[in-house]
């Protein structure tokens, strides 16, 4: 296994172990002990998979008092993968990492608890499979528009597909402080 640092560095790209013969593949998708060597001490408690057409675009979502971490992989199609930071005090608040992740690289993303996520589909369509730290609660739901302009992600995809309600989330520098998870 390879862990590579991100212009962020608690957010990391994981690229596995594959094991690959005339039958297909084999990988490792998670090893507690392997991936705390790595860095990566969390423990993982809810399994999501998400299924998204071309040019959709989640997020940028993140749970305030249980911040979750989240070990994310394609395991269909390919997308471009963003963290960005919003913990309160933080030297990189407001600063973003992207990563274009796919079943053809069977990398991982690593984004740790103070990280809103988000992601744009840019195959046909993605199945999209992560682990997370904490389980989802939906009153502590929280979001950032996805092209605030303060963050400037430079997304590859233009005219995205977003739901209703990612469309009318606010701005980083629109949200109070009890509203962000802590450092």
């Amino acid at each position: 296994m390879n862990v590579i640092p991100t212009s962020l560095k608690e957010v990391l790209v994981v690229e596995p172990d594959v094991y690959a013969d005339k039958r297909g593949f084999f990988m490792e998708t998670y090893h507690q002990d392997r991936y705390r060597k790595a860095g990566i001490s969390q423990a993982f408690i809810q399994d999501n998979l998400s299924f998204s057409v071309k040019g959709t675009l989640r997020g940028l979502h993140f749970q305030i008092n249980r911040p979750q971490a989240k070990l994310v992989q394609v395991v269909s199609g390919e997308i471009f993968d963003v963290a960005v930071d919003i913990r309160k005090g933080s030297p990189t608040f407001g600063q973003w990492a992207g990563v274009h992740l796919s079943s053809e690289t069977k990398r991982q993303l690593f984004v740790p608890e103070g990280f809103a996520h988000g992601f744009c589909v840019l195959s046909e369509t993605a199945l999209f499979l992560y682990k997370c730290s904490d389980l989802y609660v939906q009153a502590d739901e929280g979001g950032i528009l996805w092209s605030d302009p303060a963050i400037g992600i430079e997304w590859p995809i233009t005219d995205p597909i977003i739901s209703d309600k990612d469309k009318r989330l606010p701005c980083l520098s629109a949200l109070l402080s009890h509203q962000l998870p802590g450092r």
